[in-house]
């Protein structure tokens, strides 16, 4: 048996004065990204800074940046398309993607595996949806402005778990979790409505491709393949269908997430067992001459165990969460917020109907329909209010809901072709999302206790199912 040290904690080559440098350099950085406020502070920095650019003696610069051409290819095989498009047309696909991972992984074990706990925040949702967009279409009805009916009815998730968190120990844990389900089933109904009602008229070449790159993925899952970058192919595959169907090509990355699998390979059991037995095979090798290529395929089962020790929903989802909320949300942001002020007022009549509708529908709209509709449920013994959930609970998760901004940014850019309507809708979203978080946080303020008892914070799911209406 080796008698040799255990391994440096500094790796072969490293200087330890560079490393403690750079290690005082990230500490701050790590302690920022943890924070569970800061993507969307870090989206509202760059909002901010996308705003100013675009009317500031720059602008001429902002504008170039968005349609610079990028190309991918070669010869004279190549896919060029503006920096915008790339943005908004594809890195997006990896947002919708997470999206799809999330509403899988509620559907399979979360809040909306069973009916009775889904149906709060199905009630709430859908409240936070219909309330503004009736509002919206009562102010724009037989206007060219109506197309922009789907705006005020997103909610953007970051930006309201990040609202929450400001509040501290005020929020109980049943609330986020009702927010979070909400937020989810909102996602999911800003998905249908940007498939049926904001995207062109259907090409059924384009489905049929669709169709080829979802069977690909079922088969190969039926084979048994199980790393995530063999299934890209496919992935494009989905993403051209939908581009030349007509319909918006990130719903490719909502379907790959709903396709993702569930369940473990090995699992708890089978990694720990797996593991073992794979290090028991390691210690009889140990020794100075042990060949390191003897160990690769002991190293390599260890590898494939610790993979599939979760499910590929759970790891893929944690594995693209910090690049989607730390960097292509914020991109996005970048690329869409831009709004040149100057052109904003040039046809009164739009102006008004759109503000109205969008400001109105995020931060009236969201919080009574989501209230009422709430209301409903438990008055009819649908769903009963989770412990520790109060009304004025539910009217802050409202009042944060009213937070569009990337979704809302998103779907205005499918609703309006006109720029000056479109400068509207985004200065209104940017605006009212303000508006929305501010009053959240006033409201959060006014109606939770100043801590909540330790029962309530740590409750979880399944308690709050058990729980009864107030």
């Amino acid at each position: 048996m080796s008698t040799s040290k255990g391994p440096s904690s500094l790796p072969p080559g490293a200087s330890p004065r560079a490393h403690k440098l750079a290690a005082a350099f990230a500490r701050p950085i790590d302690k920022f990204l943890h924070v569970e406020a800061s993507s969307g502070i870090l989206l509202l920095i760059m909002a901010v800074v996308a705003l100013v650019w675009a009317n500031s003696p720059w602008a001429s610069s902002y504008e170039h940046l968005l349609h610079a051409p990028i190309s991918l290819g070669f010869g004279e095989h190549a896919f060029t398309h503006s920096v915008h498009f790339w943005i908004n047309d594809i890195l997006m696909v990896i947002f919708f993607f997470v999206v799809g991972l999330e509403v899988r992984r509620e559907i399979f074990e979360g809040e909306l595996s069973e009916v009775r706990r889904a149906a709060l925040p199905v009630a709430a949702a859908l409240g936070g949806m219909l309330m503004p967009a009736a509002i919206y279409l009562a102010l724009n009805h037989g206007s060219p402005t109506s197309e922009g009916w789907g705006v005020p009815m997103a909610t953007d998730i970051a930006f309201a778990v990040g609202a929450l968190a400001l509040l501290g120990k005020r929020v109980p844990a049943p609330l986020r979790v009702l927010l979070l389900a909400l937020a989810i089933i909102d996602d999911i109904g800003a998905i249908l409505i940007i498939a049926f009602f904001y995207s062109a008229g259907i090409a059924w070449t384009g489905l049929a491709v669709v169709a080829l790159g979802v069977a690909t993925v079922l088969v190969m899952q039926r084979v048994g393949f199980r790393q995530p970058v063999l299934y890209v192919v496919p992935g494009v595959l989905i993403w051209a269908g939908m581009l030349h169907a007509g319909i918006h090509p990130t719903i490719a990355g909502v379907m790959l997430g709903l396709l993702t699998p569930v369940r473990p390979w090995f699992g708890h059991a089978g990694f720990l067992q797996e593991t073992q037995e794979a290090l028991d095979r390691l210690r009889e090798r140990d020794g100075s001459d042990v060949d390191p290529r003897d160990l690769l395929p002991d190293l390599e089962r260890i590898n494939v165990a610790r993979r599939e020790a979760v499910p590929p929903v759970t790891r893929l989802e944690s594995a693209l969460h910090p690049w989607v909320a730390f960097g292509i949300m914020p991109l996005f942001a970048l690329a869409n917020a831009g709004v040149h002020l100057g052109g904003v007022g040039s046809d009164t009549s739009h102006v008004f109907g759109i503000a109205l509708g969008v400001g109105l529908g995020l931060v009236v709209g969201k919080p009574l329909g989501i209230l009422v509709f709430s209301w409903l449920a438990v008055r009819l013994g649908l769903a009963s209010l989770p412990r520790g959930v109060s009304w004025g609970g539910v009217l802050l998760v409202g009042c944060v809901a009213g937070i569009g901004f990337t979704m809302a940014l998103f779907i205005a850019a499918l609703a309006f072709s006109d720029a000056s309507m479109l400068a509207v809708a985004k200065l209104t979203v940017l605006a009212a999302s303000a508006v929305a978080g501010v009053g959240g946080l006033l409201v959060g303020l006014q109606v939770l206790p100043r801590h909540q008892p330790a029962e309530v914070m740590n409750t979880t799911p399944d308690d709050a199912e058990k729980s009864t209406a107030h």
